[in-house]
């Protein structure tokens, strides 16, 4: 569905959010979808992470 957009309908989107929040908002919005993004992306890598650890000790317990 996104792969579609293109650029004339980001700048469609990003003009549509200007008009709605104000310029005055648009970098606090921003701030907090980055925030959010790395949030996101930090709890993902503990999770793989994790689950490859767990697997890691798993196939030890079975060479032992």
């Amino acid at each position: 569905m996104l792969q579609n957009i293109g650029v004339p309908g980001l700048i469609l989107i990003l003009v549509i959010a200007l008009i709605i929040f104000g310029p005055s908002k648009l970098p606090e919005i921003g701030r907090a979808f980055g925030t959010t993004l790395k949030e996101f992306k930090k709890s993902t890598r503990d999770l793989v992470s994790d689950d490859q650890e767990e697997a890691g000790e798993k196939a030890k317990k079975k060479l032992v």
